[in-house]
């Protein structure tokens, strides 16, 4: 009982410093860098008072402009980010004349 009980406490005392690092390495933005992004968008065309029909294109396109003056690649991990990987649903393939263990009941 007493070896488990040590295994646990080392496991647990391996754990944590692992854990540690899935925090966020980015603190909370400021207002004033809000503000900054925001004169530097309407400076590169985008006009956020404006009833516009494309709005989510030309936001994008003002992003990719500032992108380009900074010399920065563009990371679209604003809103939802970057599709790592793809996956596919569907459902298992049947063997014909296999009957499930609940067939008949």
């Amino acid at each position: 009982m007493k070896s488990l009980i040590y295994v646990a406490l080392v496991a647990s005392a391996l754990a944590a410093p692992v854990l540690s690092f899935a925090q966020e390495s980015n603190g909370p933005v400021t207002r004033a860098e809000v503000r900054a992004d925001l004169v530097r968008l309407e400076q590169a065309g985008y006009r956020p008072g404006v009833n516009d029909v494309h709005y989510p294109a030309d936001i994008q396109a003002a992003e990719a402009r500032v992108q380009a003056q900074d010399g920065t690649t563009l990371n679209n991990t604003a809103v939802g980010g970057v599709s790592d990987g793809s996956s596919q649903a569907g459902a298992p393939t049947t063997i014909p004349g296999a009957h499930s263990i609940y067939f008949g009941h």
